[in-house]
């Protein structure tokens, strides 16, 4: 992509801003501000080029060299930089995530190929009459697959965008709606991946049962889905997001920007038998199998309970099998109702595979800034010593303050479960177990994980979410960020709210309250600026 005059100009100012901070680091960087440098070397580059690819190494590469210690060290900033991206890339966690990516990429070329898509979008352009109806179809699917957010991010993206291109609604609306039932709704679902991993962080207490009395205080996740149905009901759209909407209503551009990585994508030849079961029973098939997946690497087949098979279970390795077994049973169907030949299925491999590779490249990169950051710089150490000696004799505005701090971690590290790995056990020092404080408090920092990692464009989720939507991923980061900010500003007043009231009724009611006052101002502002 060509860059403009002041791209240009702001490049040359970053490039030499960035070896200026860089040689001015100290030797060792460690658990200091110096290991935040990285991934906000990397989003200042993505903002100035809107390139994602080299934007991402290139924070890679920074962390190599704050790791190496010094500039002057090419070969050791080069060795840790690769050392660390082939770490992520063989880490056996890592690997069944791209698997499954790979594996749901195929399913996805498949339904396509057998005409279950076309079918599924000749229905729902019968059927569903407003782009409201699609929007909230969209929304309540996103709800329902509550059991892992990869999971979610590329089931609803494949099965709804049929439905809301029929009716002109933009790709960079469908991700925010893909991303903002993802990660929202599996941190406030009792039986999922991220409950599982939260319920684990927590001792001296049932960590299950803390995870769902914080449900009523995520404030973050509880608004957010709030918000979706508000923005669908009434139409609201602002920022950058409205360009595009307005250019996908009137126009029928679903992209708008030059950015257009997937463009074509389910425009393949179909078959002309295919029906609305050849996209349902394959989709039921692999939720079915995922969950069972994820089940029994809890050890639900050896006598564990449900609730402690997901409390147990590997999420990578679960989606990997719950998706291969999914994948055969594709296979065996679609050669039975005789909707695919043989060469067409093997076809749709290598097509899977290659529809995943721009988000596999990302999810890659992103997993080594935010490994180089975390492991080799301690950033999430430098961030919670912060929070923990600032902490106590706060305490009614704590719960505010460690929603920020984790989304701030959440957004330069990209991972919410990090976050709450490093701020949890902080938290429950800092309060008795069983106050109702405490509970404000961890729902605080699970919030404002979740926030960050929903803004952050080094995030897997916002990478799964573009994914899903087939939607170029910075645009999708800029044009969902004033709505996420939005939200994020409503949240951190209802903390400060609910320090101070310490009800979980009354607080949450005052919440969805200022959520909706807010949205109403502005989508008043908005039509009195379009008028």
């Amino acid at each position: 992509m060509k860059l403009s005059k002041g791209q240009r100009i702001a490049l040359i100012i970053y490039a030499a801003a960035a070896l200026v901070l860089l040689a001015a680091a100290p030797a060792n960087a460690f658990g200091t501000a110096w290991s935040l440098l990285p991934p906000v070397m990397a989003i200042g580059l993505a903002l100035i080029t809107k390139e994602v690819y080299l934007s991402l190494f290139t924070g890679v590469l920074a962390g190599g060299v704050l790791a190496a210690g010094s500039l002057l060290k090419p070969v050791q900033m080069v060795e840790i930089t690769f050392d660390m991206i082939v770490g992520k890339i063989s880490d056996t966690g890592n690997i069944g995530i791209l698997i499954f990516l790979v594996f749901l990429g195929t399913m996805v070329a498949l339904i396509n190929k057998a005409g279950g898509a076309r079918a599924y979008g000749a229905w729902a352009r019968e059927k569903i009459k407003e782009r409201k109806h699609a929007q909230l179809m969209t929304f309540l699917l996103g709800v329902l697959i509550f059991v892992d957010d990869y999971f979610n991010c590329l089931t609803v993206g494949s099965v709804m965008r049929p439905v809301t291109d029929t009716h002109r609604i933009s790709r960079a609306k469908l991700a925010y709606i893909i991303d903002a039932t993802a990660a929202p709704v599996c941190i406030i679902a009792p039986i999922s991946s991220w409950a599982a991993a939260v319920s684990g962080m927590v001792e001296g207490t049932n960590g299950l049962t803390l995870f769902i009395q914080a449900i009523p205080y995520n404030y973050y996740a509880l608004l957010t889905l709030l918000m979706i149905v508000l923005i669908s009901l009434r139409d609201i759209d602002y920022g950058m997001m409205k360009t595009h909407e307005d250019n996908a209503r009137l126009n029928g551009d679903l992209y708008t920007v030059d950015a257009r990585p997937y463009e074509g994508a389910d425009e393949a030849p179909v078959s002309a038998r295919g029906t609305i079961a050849d996209l349902i029973v394959p989709v039921v098939a692999l939720i079915a199998c995922c969950v069972i997946g994820l089940m029994y690497t809890g050890g639900f087949f050896e006598g564990a309970g449900i609730i402690d098979s997901f409390a147990n279970s590997s999420a990578p390795t679960g989606l990997m099998l719950g998706s291969f077994f999914a994948l055969a049973f594709t296979f065996v169907y679609y050669m039975a109702r005789r909707v695919l030949t043989y060469r067409e299925f093997t076809e749709s491999l290598a097509e899977g595979f290659k529809a995943m590779v721009p988000a596999i490249l990302i999810l890659v990169l992103a997993w080594s800034i935010g490994g180089i950051t975390k492991s080799s710089l301690g950033a999430p150490q430098f961030v919670a010593g912060m929070l923990e000696g600032s902490a106590r004799g706060l305490t009614i505005m704590l719960p505010a303050i460690i929603f920020v701090v984790a989304l701030f971690l959440a957004f330069a590290t990209g991972t919410s479960w990090g976050t709450f790995s490093i701020l949890i056990p902080i938290v429950v020092d800092v309060f008795p177990v069983g106050s109702e404080i405490l509970i404000i408090a961890i729902s605080a920092c699970l919030a404002g994980a979740v926030c960050g990692d929903h803004i952050s464009p080094i995030s897997d989720t916002t990478i799964m979410a573009s994914t899903g939507a087939q939607c170029d991923h910075l645009t999708h980061v800029y044009t969902q960020l004033p709505y996420a900010l939005t939200v994020a500003a409503v949240s951190f007043v209802s903390y400060i709210l609910a320090g101070l009231i310490q009800n979980v009724v009354i607080c949450l009611i005052l919440a969805a309250a200022l959520m909706t006052l807010t949205l109403l101002v502005i989508e008043k502002r908005t039509k009195r600026q379009a008028a």
